[in-house]
């Protein structure tokens, strides 16, 4: 597959020239990834991997083997940790592939989380600094933001490598022309220089011993050929900075000689000036006055509208909670504390959890009957299966195994004066026998019905919590297992004489059986014409086959019609005018047992109330315990809103002694400025 794909890009004149062949490219190195990551690979589910699995010891390392290719088509995604007090909040920093990716899915996928409203600031790093002019995606970009001021809003333009313009005026007009025309009314425009920036806050530290990091940090960008020094963009750049006049009118008078190499010239400067010239190129850079900018945007701007935005959603929660913990205390100092007072309480209930116990035991009931009905019972409807399949397997097997000969013999026996047999006769018998052999199937097949679905129920009976309330009323179940199979019993009667019925007109053909026209007159005609060949019984016997077939066409319909129909019918009928009166009757059994309730009851009565006031106890010191953490966690909460001035989002606090009526009402004012209210603001970095 790879040839193949290597074959079209080549075809097409390159990996970029067309639609397929990026395609291609794109399938090659997915296949490629695979291969090389075979055994990193999960079949089903996505897997992890830290960096010290993959032998990486820094970023760099990570960054590589994640850079477009054939690792990253089988990467989902690649997870950064990073201490940065303006991630402490739950800011997410995000690096998308930039507006100007060259698959277009990555920059569908950059303008996405751009636009999306969880997003609260997106630094686009611009190129008119250095080219002059801004570039198709950019352009684009603009006009987004002109439609959706939403978008505008949150946009920080950076106008990266600005020292290029320091030393190009042409460059640097054309920039000022840009921003003019382009980006009129915008506030959230920065002139950085990352390159200066960026280094320059590396070395801020070193000194003349390690020739300000060239023997460190630059140490492997010097090395070059025949022991000659390479020199490293940021000495170049450095140098280009101070010679560029953009010191002029400050202290430091710097100057910049041809006769000495341009890492010469770095150490030197740096000797004369030191610290303080280092600090003016930072500021130079613009990278500070950008950092400011962000931070004030984030910590200022955007954390009170976010916590606003957290407060407002945790408003309902907190009062949903309110309620619901006081309503418990309410319910629980509503309980007796006395121990006579709990024993009086309890037996003026036992009324109404017998009853309790025999509206549930009814509704339960009804539950199990109407799971049958709708189907809704796997084990019964796997039961019913089988009695279909034994039905079908068995009407097979007797139409195989049918005699003429045997049904012959006995049509004569039943006519001793006769020497031979009509073969009417033949299938008067075949009926006869086949029906009965079927009813007695049905019926064994019923009564196991029967019972496994009397046993699931008996089951499921004894592990509800009203079977384990009944015995803990009356110590014992009120005959509820007696009643549970007397059930099983009737339900196996009535059953058996539902099937009796059914097969038993098995005995009678089928009533278009004989209609003109049909397979079935067609048959009975050639079965006839074939048996009349003759009047001993080897011509019966002969036309064996045809009788079984006319067999088959006479029984199957009815075996058909009584287990896809007939007989599910009559079973789920009898099971709801068996089940439900027996379920109503039983309630009122219940109901009667309540002198030998109050005398169980009474036995442990007073280790039963003195067992309950103490749980009431423990239950009410655990929420009051909860009230205590969910007051702590709300003051948290107010004490940052209040400090942000946020009074009127304030969350309501809980007081032990308030009534669940008088909950703490807050008036809520949306500042979300059309943003996602979750606080999980992101803060996405487009890499234009």
């Amino acid at each position: 597959m790879q040839h193949e794909c290597n074959h079209l890009i080549e075809r097409e004149g390159g990996e970029s020239k067309s639609e397929k062949a990026k395609k291609a490219k794109a399938l090659s190195l997915l296949l490629e990834g695979f291969n090389n990551n075979r055994d990193r690979i999960h079949s089903h589910n996505h897997t992890t991997y830290s960096m010290e699995e993959f032998n990486f010891s820094n970023l760099a390392e990570a960054a590589s083997y994640a850079r477009r290719g054939s690792n990253s088509s089988v990467l989902k995604k690649v997870e950064y940790y990073c201490h940065h007090p303006l991630l402490k909040d739950g800011n997410v920093l995000v690096d998308t592939p930039g507006i100007d990716a060259p698959v277009k899915k990555d920059a569908e996928l950059t303008y996405s989380k751009i636009e999306h409203p969880d997003t609260s600031a997106v630094i686009c790093v611009l190129k008119a600094a250095a080219a002059g002019e801004m570039t198709s995606e950019e352009t684009e970009l603009i006009e987004r933001m002109r439609s959706n001021l939403g978008i505008k809003d949150r946009v920080f333009s950076v106008f990266n490598r600005i020292d290029e313009t320091w030393y190009a005026g042409q460059l640097r007009q054309r920039l000022d022309s840009l921003i003019a025309t382009q980006f009129q009314g915008n506030q959230r425009i920065y002139k950085t220089s990352g390159l200066l920036g960026f280094y320059g806050s590396q070395i801020l530290k070193t000194n003349s011993s390690d020739r300000f990091s060239l023997d460190s940090l630059f140490s492997e960008s010097i090395k070059g050929i025949g022991g000659e020094e390479e020199t490293p963009q940021f000495v170049s750049e450095f140098n280009n900075y101070c010679a560029s006049g953009k010191l002029a009118g400050t202290q430091f008078r710097v100057s910049v000689h041809g006769y000495e190499t341009p890492n010469e010239n770095y150490t030197r400067i740096l000797n004369e000036w030191g610290q303080p010239l280092i600090k003016q190129l930072i500021t130079d850079s613009g990278i500070e006055g950008f950092r400011d900018a962000i931070t004030r945007y984030l910590t200022e701007e955007k954390r009170p509208q976010l916590f606003a935005s957290l407060a407002d959603d945790l408003q309902p929660l907190c009062q949903k909670l309110q309620q619901h913990y006081l309503q418990q205390l309410q319910e629980l100092d509503s309980q007796p504390q006395e121990i006579e007072a709990m024993k009086a309480q309890e037996l003026g209930n036992l009324n109404q959890q017998l009853q309790q116990v025999g509206t549930e035991l009814a509704q339960h009931l009804e539950q199990e009957v109407n799971s049958i009905i709708t189907n809704n019972d796997q084990h019964f409807e796997a039961d019913f299966q089988q009695l279909k399949a034994k039905m079908v397997s068995r009407l097979d097997e007797l139409l195989q195994t049918f005699s003429v000969q045997d049904a012959y013999s006995a049509a004569t026996l039943s006519h001793s004066r006769n020497a031979t047999a009509p073969l009417i006769a033949i299938l008067v018998e075949a009926l006869y026998y086949i029906a009965n052999e079927l009813e007695d199937v049905l019926i064994a097949t019923s009564e196991n019905l029967v019972k496994n679905f009397c046993q699931r129920l008996s089951d499921r009976i004894k592990n509800q919590e009203y079977y384990r309330q009944l015995y803990h009323l009356l110590n014992n179940d009120s005959n509820l297992e007696t009643q549970l199979q007397q059930l099983e019993q009737q339900l196996i009667h009535a059953l058996r004489n539902v099937a009796k019925i059914e097969c038993d007109k098995y005995v009678r053909e089928s009533p278009r059986f004989y209609d003109e026209n049909t397979f079935s007159i067609y048959q009975f005609r050639q079965t006839l014409q074939q048996t009349s060949q003759g009047y001993d019984c080897a011509s019966m016997v002969q036309a064996e086959p045809a009788i079984r077939q006319l067999l088959k066409l006479d029984f199957e319909p009815k075996v058909s019609a009584t287990i896809y129909r007939n007989f599910r019918q009559a079973v789920n009928e009898t099971l709801k005018t068996q089940l439900l009166p027996m379920a109503k009757q039983q309630g009122d059994n219940i109901l009667q047992q309540y002198p030998q309730a109050k005398a169980n009851l009474e036995q442990t009565l007073e280790q039963e109330a003195i067992a309950k006031i103490a749980h009431n106890r423990k239950l009410q010191q655990d929420i009051e315990q909860k009230i205590k953490q969910y007051n702590l966690a709300v003051s948290d909460i107010n004490n940052c809103l209040s400090t942000m001035k946020l009074f009127e989002h304030l969350l309501p606090t809980i007081a032990v002694n308030q009534s669940p009526d008088s909950t703490v009402k807050q008036d809520t004012i949306n500042q979300n400025n059309g943003y996602h209210s979750d606080f999980e603001p992101i803060l996405t970095a487009i890499d234009s």
